[in-house]
């Protein structure tokens, strides 16, 4: 599996399928368990027909952690080519500042962590896009407090 990073605009938006969220709240990731699964996974998912890519964000932000209030940022596209097929998705962070209670969803529980939790759904991947998350926040474009 191969995962590159591209600015954001270098990918077009009709092409992104789908969107993931590195959210924070309360100094904290987010990270969230699909109810048939043991596994922890970051906020994300396919992006609908119709919809922009930031809208698609916006909704698997509230359907999968019940976030209220956040500010929402793009950080760059990315794509994952599995040799069979390459797909191109967005990476946003999210400031979290209001949780409301989990919708009713294919989520299950909910969970703050202070670093990538062992067992992860998409251990291929998430590590990178939180590694990318990390230098993002260390370019000092993101303010969290």
């Amino acid at each position: 599996m191969q995962i590159e990073f591209y600015p954001i605009g270098t990918i077009k938006e009709d092409e992104l399928t789908f969107a993931v969220i590195c959210a924070i709240y309360q100094g904290k990731w987010i990270y969230v368990r699909h109810k048939e699964r043991n596994s922890w996974e970051i906020p994300g998912g396919h992006r609908e027909q119709g919809e922009s890519i930031v809208a698609t964000a916006e909704r698997e932000l509230f359907e999968e952690t019940g976030a209220t209030k956040y500010k929402l940022t793009p950080i760059c596209d990315y794509s994952v080519d599995n040799l069979v097929n390459k797909q191109f998705g967005r990476l946003f962070l999210a400031k979290v500042s209001e949780l409301g209670p989990l919708p009713h969803s294919e989520i299950g529980e909910l969970s703050l962590f202070d670093a990538l939790p062992e067992n992860l759904t998409h251990a291929e991947i998430q590590p990178y896009l939180l590694e990318k998350t990390v230098e993002f926040l260390k370019m000092g474009e993101f303010i969290v407090d």
